[in-house]
């Protein structure tokens, strides 16, 4: 199993007391295998990704990610396993501006120790990048820009790639688009995939669906 979490909690302080997001969630997910995270605004979706994804710490409760439990590590344990393991595509897109197309899509892999300038080309090429190259992120339309994130997320070959609402700042027809390579991809490369998206026809094309409500699985 490529990812189990069992009993995870979370709670955030609000202005009556904490506010528990998650309560007790478990789910497990499959080598090359692809599943939707689907519900409601504030259902702890966002939240469950960041904590699976060692950008936050849960209260209570196992993460395991290739048989590393996330409670064992400290920052820069979780931080090592994001370069290596986990690969994140946030809505934000979060390019360095900076660097242009090419140096944005390397920059995870050369941290983790695994740039292959082959596989780096093969992932513009078929995201369609290889005109942009050259550019940088502020000219770049939003679903290039999109395509730069995913590109760059694969190029270390991830185990596990956690995406929240890649496609949502898309229109319709660039969201399927980039969602269909991206599913190519990481079918590729042999990746889990779990997907928060608020789309039920985007959560179709996935092999499962979970529905996270008032802090559970249901």
């Amino acid at each position: 199993m490529l990812l189990t979490v069992e009993n995870l909690c979370k709670s955030y302080p609000g202005d009556e007391g904490n506010v528990q997001v998650l309560r007790g969630v478990g789910l497990t997910l499959e080598r090359g295998e692809t599943v939707a995270l689907t519900g409601e605004s504030g259902s702890g979706k966002s939240t469950l990704l960041h904590l699976v994804g060692g950008l936050d710490v849960a209260d209570s409760g196992t993460i395991l990610v290739d048989g590393t439990d996330l409670a064992t590590l400290g920052d820069k344990g979780r931080a090592a396993l994001r370069r290596g393991q986990i690969g994140v595509v946030f809505q934000q897109f979060n390019l360095i501006p900076s660097l242009n197309v090419a140096d944005n899509i390397a920059f995870q892999a050369r941290l983790a120790g695994r740039y292959d300038v082959e596989w780096c080309a093969t992932l513009a090429r078929r995201l369609g990048l290889d005109a942009q190259l050259r550019k940088y992120p502020e000219q770049l339309s939003g679903g290039q820009q999109q395509r730069v994130a995913i590109a760059r997320t694969l190029a270390p070959r991830p185990k596990l790639v956690l995406a929240d609402e890649p496609t949502g700042n898309l229109d319709e027809a660039t969201g399927d688009a980039v969602l269909t390579l991206m599913l190519d991809l990481v079918a590729e490369t042999g990746a889990g995939l779990l997907m928060v998206t608020h789309s039920s026809r985007l959560a179709a094309r996935m092999q499962r669906r979970l529905h996270l409500h008032s802090g559970g699985i249901v």
